[in-house]
């Protein structure tokens, strides 16, 4: 008799994540895909990643925003909103619970100079999308309701 499996248990992994908005109504998302699975191809979703130990999910949300992006953000409104999700990531699974913060900015042309190892490993750019371009993409774009957290922010 063959034993059963039982599934691995995911990795509990606490989240900020930045929906970055310029004068335009614009807001840039990362490209990035799963460096253990490259078949998996590539999806869009905001600047962020895991709390540090002891660090605050809008501390967070700050560090995060610099490192992927090379832009200090100066305040940040929210939780806008919370999601959960299991996904595997670099041979991990993980069950990622996410705050999301909302961060008015200027116009800036973001650079991947503060990409850790990982990051260089897991992420393909960064572009700033309109409202209209997320309603419409075929591309696949994380959180699934960004479209509309940018549309309530906008109003």
């Amino acid at each position: 008799m063959e034993a059963v499996k039982t599934p691995p248990r995911p990795v509990v992994r606490n989240a900020a994540r930045v929906l970055l908005i310029d004068p335009d109504a614009r807001v840039l998302l990362v490209q990035g895909g799963d460096p253990a699975d490259p078949d998996a191809g590539t999806w869009w979703f905001t600047p962020g990643g895991g709390l540090e130990a002891g660090e605050s999910p809008e501390a967070a949300a700050l560090r995060e925003a610099f490192e992927e992006t090379g832009h200090r953000v100066a305040a940040l409104e929210g939780p806008v909103a919370r999601r959960s999700s299991v996904f595997p990531f670099d041979g991990v699974l993980i069950e990622q619970r996410e705050q999301f913060f909302v961060a008015r900015v200027p116009a800036f042309e973001p650079t991947t100079a503060g990409w850790t190892e990982l990051e260089r490993r897991a992420l393909a750019g960064l572009r700033w999308w309109t409202l209209e371009e997320l309603r419409t993409t075929a591309a696949t774009v994380f959180p699934p309701n960004l479209a509309d957290l940018v549309a309530e922010q906008l109003a």
